[in-house]
């Protein structure tokens, strides 16, 4: 505990490692200790998050919290009295927004005396960032990191009812706590943690270092929360991992996620889904266990990175390129109208020219539904923040272009393929764009807009008219 980053008295410091230490040794360890009950009766609250899917349901968990302890949401950022930024660390234009918005809620503290401002999520796991935003802003309260969210009632009892800032970022990990109270943010497609952290410590990823090494839940927990969402009306679940092909090595011999997938797909949830997996250790049982239940969507997420080898070996990505190729080719041939996604870097240090058109050359081959593309990010404390890079931005702007150009061009070509079509779609809302139709996804993740009358939670049929490199148009039959 680095006495230079808060100002806490033994007896508090001596509590909260208490607190810490009696939670991470058991399951279902969480409570609301007696001195913080309704600590926040006739305050509001907003979390705005940044980041991936673990962030957003980090969220829903914080805010659970904050409900018990008596806090109501606003829905305006700027009228709520306690604000936190649930902060993402992978890009460094995440944390530059993060920044930004800093400087921009430091003047709320003189307009409203009860405001309280916290920074949470992986930001604050960074130990350089954690010290320079508590050294530069003291309009900060609070400051915590991914692996103490369970001890946000202490937290706040510090800064509420002794009014003392409160910065803890512990380094090691919990256990995991089951019965965190959480605030859905979808009434009928849920997130489910099947595990936390990753091993795999990519040279370029800040991952491991903000989330930790891999802690699988217990299949029992994991069943248990499906069956609940089933009977509370959920028609989507999304079993969310940083790689779920990893799952269960730190707490089975034999049961792993192909296994899993199939015990949860056993429940009857209308729809399973899951993400992320890494293509290396992807298991083709996971193949046969989706051709065994129409309710597991035939959708597939399959980061590659690179379509050059030399780039992936760099990367500290075993994945040799053919098995890939061989991998996305025995995915087809069992899972015909299964959408495949994929990552994509471009930029890595150094990467020559030859080196870009191979992944170029792999994308033209492979012909993917979509990919989520990035230029490279160096990230402090990353094997690959150290090297040095002769690649000006420029020409790694130029080469995102010509990928996210390829991108788009096999997003339409197979969204098209849709057309005539009738589809499954789960209804979500009224469209963003068009207020007069209804939106929702098919089991493929392809985004339609259609015209009909459904309730929210309807699963309807829906043929297909046009297609857009975005999303798919219909009709309702």
């Amino acid at each position: 505990m680095n006495k230079n980053l808060h100002k806490l008295s033994t007896l508090t410091l001596v509590k909260f490692q208490r607190y810490l230490t009696k939670s991470s040794n058991c399951n279902n360890a969480f409570k609301i200790p007696n001195d913080t009950q309704n600590i926040g009766k006739g305050r509001s609250f907003f979390v705005k998050t940044y980041g991936c899917q673990a962030n957003i349901r980090d969220t829903e968990t914080i805010e659970g919290i904050l409900k018990l302890l008596g806090f109501v949401k606003s829905n305006e950022l700027l009228k709520a009295d306690l604000i936190l930024l649930n902060t993402c660390a992978v890009r460094e234009n995440a944390e530059k927004k993060v920044f930004g918005e800093i400087g921009f809620l430091k003047k709320l503290k003189s307009i409203n005396p009860k405001f309280l401002f916290g920074i949470c999520g992986c930001m604050p796991q960074k130990a350089d960032t954690v010290k320079k935003i508590f050294n530069q802003n003291t309009h900060i309260d609070l400051i915590f990191g991914t692996h103490n969210i369970h001890a946000l009632p202490m937290m706040l009892n510090q800064v509420i009812n002794q009014q003392q800032r409160f910065v803890q970022t512990p380094t090691k990990e919990n256990k995991i706590i089951e019965n965190l109270p959480v605030n859905r943010f979808s009434k009928i497609k849920a997130y489910v943690n099947i595990m936390w952290g990753c091993d795999k410590f990519c040279t370029y990823c800040i991952v491991p270092y903000t989330r930790g090494r891999i802690r699988s839940r217990l299949k029992n927990e994991i069943i248990n929360e499906v069956e609940t969402l089933i009977q509370a009306g959920y028609k989507e679940v999304t079993l969310l991992g940083q790689n779920v092909n990893n799952y269960g090595i730190d707490l089975y011999k034999k049961y792993h996620f192909a296994d899993l997938l199939n015990d949860v797909a056993n429940t009857k949830i209308l729809r399973l889904r899951f993400v992320t997996s890494n293509p290396w250790n992807f298991d083709k049982k996971i193949v046969k266990v989706m051709q065994r239940h129409s309710n597991i969507m035939p959708y597939i997420h399959l980061p590659i990175q690179s379509g050059d080898q030399n780039i992936l070996k760099k990367m500290n990505r075993s994945m040799k390129i053919k098995d890939y190729y061989e991998l996305i080719s025995y995915i087809r041939k069992r899972l015909p109208t299964c959408a495949i996604s994929t990552d994509i870097i471009v930029g890595f240090p150094n990467e020559t020219a030859q080196e870009f058109d191979n992944t170029i050359k792999m994308y033209q081959d492979l012909k993917f539904d979509n990919a989520y593309t990035f230029i490279y990010s160096p990230r402090t404390g990353t094997p690959a923040a150290l090297i040095e890079d002769k690649i000006d931005l420029q020409t790694k702007k130029k080469r995102l272009y010509k990928l996210n150009e390829l991108v788009k061009y096999y997003a339409k070509l197979n969204n098209e393929k849709w057309v005539d079509k009738i589809v499954e779609v789960l209804v979500e809302g009224f469209s963003k764009t068009n207020s007069h139709l209804l939106t929702g996804y098919t089991p493929e993740w392809k985004i339609v807009n259609f015209k009909g009358k459904a309730q929210i939670g309807d699963i309807v049929k829906v043929q297909i008219t046009s297609a857009s490199r975005f999303s798919l148009n219909g009709k309702m039959i």
